[in-house]
């Protein structure tokens, strides 16, 4: 059996998302049964187990934490903005 990649692991995700401290992202979270809530804010911190987004003024500058998991599962999506436009970090499980 051939494998084309090897699983990403946390630990990548964390290495990549540090790659963009201090930008500007939008973040979409499935939260369940349909609900999806969708964020701005800037990348703030990253952790062993969770990163950290700063919320802009309209959400009274506060911040929330995701984890990497999520990210990998797919219920939280990170698309990252910049002057060169945005990106969506794309990290899928292999099996």
């Amino acid at each position: 059996m051939s494998r084309d990649r090897d699983p990403i692991t946390l630990d990548e995700i964390r290495i990549d998302l540090e790659q963009h401290l201090g930008e500007s992202v939008k973040i979409r979270a499935n939260r369940g049964r349909r609900r999806i809530v969708e964020r701005e804010g800037t990348l703030e911190k990253t952790y062993p187990d969770v990163f950290l987004v700063r919320l802009g003024e309209k959400q009274h500058n506060r911040s929330v934490s995701y984890t990497y998991a999520d990210v990998l599962t797919s219920d939280v999506e990170v698309t990252v903005c910049n002057e060169e436009g945005s990106t969506k970090l794309e990290f899928t499980a292999s099996s």
